[in-house]
This record gives structure tokens, sequence and C-alpha cells, in this order.
């Protein structure tokens, strides 16, 4: 399976040396018809990247990895497609380079964390009509060899600043989009599965957090996420969007 992977990811490369955003040009693929499923979008850079609740995802021009991942989500419940995240979540994780210091964990809803500090964002858009989720795009983002970050990003970490390595982005993504791909297919066949690794490596699940809901301040113990995504507490439910972690 991971060799079949692989010389998927091979024979559908796209590198881009600029682009606005991968998941734009991914997604005008999808819309052109000329998707197929397993295509990947990297770019040196992008200008316009994005982020969830429209921010911007910052990058130095060949520094970083910027992808988009083309799934035909064939098998997959549509109600359930936080489950999506959740699967390519933990592909990443299983790709990533780990240290014996510092813990590699994942922020809900969609973030990959080191020692409190952000290293990589997804962002997963998808085409749905009616009841039928015809293509979802993938949008991953990770600090490579990036070594400063802009001030409004603080707590930002890069690969390199981890590991003290440089990272070839192709070379990344080629051992990290099989491992995402197997995650999904994981999801096909025991999604219970795909949610349970989820919450095993969730950021803070079982500690007790502040989150901020509009002016309010809730002091809340995390009990994980559910197949919906919903954000699971001692202090109520949440969806995205409806809260955020204070630091």
């Amino acid at each position: 399976m991971e060799k079949a992977h692989s010389t998927t990811f091979d024979n559908q490369l796209i590198e881009l040396e600029s682009v606005d955003s991968t998941n734009n040009y991914a997604m005008g693929l999808i819309h052109a018809g000329l998707a197929s499923s397993g295509q990947v979008c990297l770019a040196r850079h992008q200008w316009a990247g994005k982020g969830q609740r429209g921010k911007e995802w910052q990058d130095e021009a060949g520094q970083n990895l910027m992808l988009s991942l083309i799934i035909a989500p064939e098998g997959l419940i549509l109600f359930r497609q936080y489950l999506l995240s959740a699967a390519v979540s933990l592909g990443i994780l299983d790709a990533t380079p780990h240290t014996r210091d510092g813990e590699w964990r994942i922020k809900w809803p969609n973030d990959i964390y080191w020692n409190d500090r952000k290293a990589a964002g997804i962002l997963i858009e998808s085409v749905i009509q009616g009841e039928n989720w015809h293509w979802a795009v993938v949008g991953i983002g990770m600090n490579l060899n990036q070594i400063s970050f802009p001030e409004d990003i603080p707590h930002a970490i890069s690969l390199k600043q981890i590991t003290g390595m440089d990272y070839e982005p192709v070379s990344l993504a080629r051992e990290m989009v099989p491992a995402i791909h197997s995650r999904i297919d994981l999801l096909r066949t025991d999604p219970m599965k795909i949610l349970e690794d989820f919450n095993h490596v969730l950021y803070k699940n079982g500690q007790t957090v502040a989150l901020k809901k509009g002016d309010e301040l809730i002091v809340a113990t995390l009990q994980g996420v559910n197949d919906q995504g919903l954000l699971l507490t001692d202090a109520g439910t949440f969806t995205f969007g409806e809260i955020s972690f204070v630091r």
C-alpha cells in the first residue's frame, strides 16, 4: 500500500514555483474537470495562502511545505467530514520527524503543535452538492526551515528549530502524502479508530484550559472531540468558531 501511494505521489505531483494558494489551484483543477484523486499541488511560494476564518498562512519562499491534496471522498460520510481532518492530522504526525524532547499534539480543530507552539495547519475545502460530497481539497502548511516569523504569530515554530536539520519540501511530502492516504484508508474501514487515535494525541485533552466565547471566559476540562468535530468539555460542547483557546 505504501509503495502504491508513493508511486501515485510521484505520478500526480504538480510543482508550482509561485501561486496565490495551492487550494485555489486545486479547486481550479476540479472546476475545470482536470482533477483526479491523489493529485498533489505543491508550491515553493504562495503569496495568499489560506488559513481558517480568512487568515493568511505566512511563509518565506522555498522554506516551508505548502501543498494541497485532492481527494475523492468515496466511502466517507458527509456529516462526519471532520474525521477527514482528523485522519489527515494523524497522517502528518505519522510522517513528522519525532524528537526525544517535547510532545507532538493536534490542537482542535486542525493545527499541529509541538510543545505549545504551532508547526503546521490544515485547511480542508469541499465541493458538496446537496448530500453528495464530490471532492475534498486538503491544504497543508508546515514550517520547515523558516526561523523567523511575523510578530503577530509569536508561537510559530519550524522543524529546523526543533531538530536543527534542514528539510526539502518535496522529500518530506513524499513521506507525508502516503501516510495521509493510509490514514484515510483506515477512516473508510474503521472511523472510530481514527477518532480514538485523534483523541489520544489531542492537545490539552484531560486538562483544564481557559476558553473564550465572545466576552465570556470559560474554564473547562477538555474531554475530547466527537465524530462530528465538536469539542467536548465538562462545561459544555462547542463548535468550531464558537470558542477560542486563551493562552
